[in-house]
């Protein structure tokens, strides 16, 4: 740090930088900034598709950037033995000059860098369909929600191969990796704390990666294991010597060995039996596309049926729904579900629900964004993925301002639609006017007396 020379004269102007704690803002940015420890995994899984999304983008200008034939994937594995959870990419990987200004820089974001190049490229037409999600520069770090050290190897197509690691003090290391493991990318290995031993349940990994990062772009392997049976050949004691005859054995002239009907009596041929075993695959863990971004037009009624029912829990169809993507100043896309029957808490406000789903880019940011709907419209169920909307520096909170008015008006606008959609088909509108009357009726008699327990 450069010492500051300070002049103690009153009637002098001094500009003087600030200065920061690391070891304070490393633990503020670790504890403070996110409310679950299962975060990082949405945090590592959006860093290595903006890595991939880079190496693709470097592509349409130059083909040989994607050397070795590497395919574009995010690989998710756990090593029980290290107890390490790892995770990998085949991105355009670092060179020592990123690992110590992305890594080694606290709040700078090589992401954001990246979109302002592209911004200032306004010449290229490729450019506008570059998908960035990272823009803080502080997810990496969440890594130290749940490990004790972080290890990464990473490389450049133009450059050598580095190993950065710390252990989220005030310091880091980075060196020249001897014995080069990457063709191209970068592998994060996770010493894993022993008090969350559930990272290292890959049952655990999947179902979180599912809930937040199911939807991005690039396919997501994980290595799992299953039990299969194979048939193993037994040997007989005869036949085991026969084996053991030829073995030691040191002639190249065929043998011919006669069998009589007494040697077949005696079972001493070859038999076999079922063995069941564990073995390691790698299996996709993101098939299925985002419905909403899909065009409608390709979309059957039975797709946006089951979505509906796998995706809000529930068991019944919707008695409609509503499709919509807007475009210009506001970018979105959004689905929107009028449920068969209200749910039995809708006038319980103390009662968390899972309504309204805000994605942000295809990443899974919340389960109930009050935000975007009315309260007359809570009974409403969905989805909204929008790449304008504000967050905070976690990504778990929605800062106010005219996007977010911007897009709850649209929502409304299209929900009365909908309504009037509804109302056309006379049977279905008799179903939601008798369903959501009585519970209507039922939240006005509670209400009642509840009120009449206050007196």
């Amino acid at each position: 740090m450069e010492s500051v020379q300070l002049d103690n004269r009153s009637d002098v102007k001094t500009e003087i930088n600030f200065d920061a704690d690391i070891s304070q803002l490393m633990h503020l940015i670790i504890n403070s900034f996110y409310s679950k420890k299962e975060i990082f995994l949405r945090e590592l899984m959006s860093n290595a598709s903006d890595a991939l999304e880079k190496i693709r983008y470097a592509s349409l200008t130059d083909e040989s950037v994607l050397n070795d034939e590497s395919n574009l994937r995010i690989r998710v594995w756990v090593d029980s033995e290290t107890k390490t959870l790892v995770i990998q990419d085949t991105g355009i990987g670092m060179t020592r000059n990123d690992l110590v200004h992305s890594l080694g820089t606290i709040a700078r974001s090589g992401t954001k860098q990246f979109l302002e190049s592209l911004n200032l490229n306004k010449d290229n037409k490729n450019s506008s369909n570059v998908e960035q999600i990272g823009q803080f520069g502080v997810g990496f770090y969440s890594s130290y929600l749940v490990a004790d050290n972080v290890k990464l190897y990473t490389k450049h197509n133009n450059d050598v191969e580095y190993i950065w690691e710390s252990t989220s003090n005030k310091t880091y290391t980075i060196a020249v990796n001897e014995t080069p493991r990457l063709k191209r990318g970068t592998e994060i290995h996770l010493s894993i704390k022993d008090e969350l031993s559930e990272y290292l349940n890959i049952n655990t990994v999947k179902e979180t990666i599912k809930k937040y990062t199911e939807f991005i772009n690039y396919p997501i392997e994980l290595l799992e294991s299953k039990e299969i049976e194979e048939d193993e050949t037994l040997l007989s004691t005869t036949d085991k010597e026969v084996a053991s005859s030829e073995d030691d054995s040191n002639s190249d002239e065929p043998k011919i060995e006669d069998y009589d009907d007494e040697a077949v009596d005696k079972n001493v041929f070859p038999s076999s039996k079922k063995v069941k075993k564990m073995v390691d695959e790698w299996k996709l863990l993101n098939e299925t596309k985002p419905l909403w971004c899909r065009n409608p037009d390709d979309i059957s009624k039975e797709e946006y049926n089951n979505f509906y029912k796998k995706s809000m829990n529930e068991h019944s169809d919707a008695l409609c729904y509503k499709h919509f993507h807007t475009e210009g100043q506001l970018e979105l896309n959004c689905l929107l579900y009028i449920p068969e029957r209200p749910q039995m808490d809708m006038f319980e406000t103390q009662t968390k629900k899972t309504n309204i789903k805000l994605y942000v880019k295809k990443v899974f940011i919340m389960e109930d964004c009050e935000e975007l709907v009315p309260e007359w419209l809570k009974f409403m169920k969905g989805i909204v993925d929008s790449n304008d909307i504000p967050l905070n520096v976690s990504r778990e909170i929605l800062q106010q301002n005219k996007v977010v008015k911007m897009i709850r008006n649209t929502i409304v606008k299209k929900s009365v639609e909908l309504f009037t959609e509804l109302s056309e088909d006379k049977e279905k509108y008799k179903v939601f006017y008798d369903n959501y009357s009585k519970m209507l009726k039922l939240g006005i008699h509670e209400d009642k007396k509840n009120k009449d327990k206050l007196i």
